[in-house]
């Protein structure tokens, strides 16, 4: 640290014939830790919170040099801290790693790399030190993660609980078609819904029997936004699938029925997906492809004369992720497969049993016990919630952990003229 203090102010003297020059090529405007901030840098972060400030009209709401220059001080004593912390961790950002970051960069402003480098230059910036401060920051970035976001949880309560605030039925979740049929006792609302469940058409019974205003159009209530809708419909229908039709609802006015009929929004998708289970056997040294592929066929020989799918897949896959679920893959979307294994569970008709194939993992056969058209809807906009709650308490964390490394690291700022 004595070496240090000893650097604050490198003079290099010039002679010439008539005089000499003092030249101060840079000073030490803070120790940190086991590491420094440059007066140079302070000055350039002064100048940058300058120049934004006017190009974006704010100018005049800055605060005095004196309060400007401690915020100054504090951000960059906090990004030195991290960065000594990513040292310590091991964390590196390599010059490819760096590259790639620059292009997804440029591609999100509609520009190849050489354009981006162009523009950085053109606004009077050096390429080179925008990469560097760029590998600071994703330094950082990795920094932060690994020390805040390994104490984040985020139980399903809350995850349940934030999806019924008024923000998540505003942005995440979808709008939503709906029927109804109001009627006034109890013993019309049950019987009309056995009449639904042997097939009855709800826009005829709409018409015949709701009490409704909107009786005569099969009690059409349109499209809704989950937060326009009453509470007793919301919750009646809230993560159901395309055509659930409610029990009764009791309200003051009688006894509902509502029909979901479709979604719509951003985050609303529907997924094919098959059902499959499969045995896979894999050749080895000892046992070459054609003794493999043989004593997969006799074991598919046992399966259709009758032994059990579950309990051969047990005594005879290889797939170690399966095996002990009785060959079980459960639903499984287009691209979750390789290629081969894809091509023949999409040719093989549900409750059949494919031939014996070969993929890059070996030899199988599978059975497509089941296929369905799969509405991820609630998936997605469950991870969507849970990355909102994580980002707000990422956050609050993240804030604390920065207050108490500046707490506890050892810090000295000089006083420079």
């Amino acid at each position: 640290m004595k070496r240090l203090k000893n650097l604050l102010f490198l003079p290099i003297f010039i002679a010439g014939t008539v005089s000499s020059a003092e030249i101060t090529l840079d000073r030490i405007a803070i120790i940190v830790g086991d590491g420094v901030v440059l007066e140079s840098q302070v000055n350039k972060m002064l100048n940058t919170f300058k120049q934004r400030a006017i190009q974006q009209n704010q100018g005049d709401r800055l605060p005095p040099d004196s309060v400007l220059i401690e915020q100054v001080r504090e951000r960059l004593i906090i990004e030195e801290l991290q960065l000594q912390s990513g040292r310590r961790a091991g964390v590196r950002i390599g010059d490819a790693e760096l590259n790639e970051y620059v292009a997804d960069v440029a591609g999100q402003n509609n520009l190849s790399v050489d354009a981006f480098i162009d523009t950085i230059e053109a606004q009077g910036e050096s390429y080179p030190e925008f990469r560097e401060q760029l590998r600071k920051e994703l330094i950082i970035q990795r920094v932060q993660r690994g020390k805040v976001g390994s104490q984040i949880i985020i139980t399903d309560q809350e995850l349940d609980r934030f999806l019924e605030t008024e923000e998540a039925k505003a942005q995440l979740l979808p709008e939503l078609q709906l029927n109804q049929i109001l009627v006034k006792d109890l013993n019309t609302a049950n019987s009309l819904k056995e009449d639904l469940a042997s097939g009855n058409d709800f826009l005829e019974l709409a018409k015949q029997n709701s009490i409704a205003s909107n009786a005569s159009s099969g009690g059409n209530l349109g499209w809704r936004k989950a937060n326009d809708l009453p509470d007793l419909f919301f919750d009646a229908v809230n993560k159901q699938p395309r055509g659930f039709i409610s029990e009764p609802l009791k309200s003051g006015a009688g006894y509902h029925l509502i029909q979901l009929t479709d979604k719509r929004g951003p985050f609303v998708e529907y997924q094919d997906q098959w059902k499959v289970r499969h045995i896979l056997m894999t050749p080895t040294k000892l046992r070459d492809e054609t003794f493999t592929k043989q004593e997969l066929q006799d074991v598919r020989e046992r399966l259709i004369d009758g032994e059990e799918f579950s309990l051969l897949a047990k005594e005879f896959s290889e797939d170690p992720g399966s095996a002990n679920k009785g060959g079980d893959l459960d639903w499984l979307p287009m691209g979750a497969t390789a290629p081969a294994f894809e091509a023949m569970m999409l040719k093989t008709p549900v409750g059949e049993v494919s031939e014996v194939f070969e993929s890059q993992f070996g030899f199988h056969f599978l059975e497509v016990l089941d296929k369905r058209n799969y509405d991820r809807t609630m998936d997605i906009v469950e991870d969507r919630a849970y990355g909102a709650l994580f980002s707000r308490k990422f956050d609050e964390e993240l804030e604390n952990s920065l207050r108490t490394m500046r707490a506890e690291a050892f810090v000295e700022v000089k006083e420079l003229d």
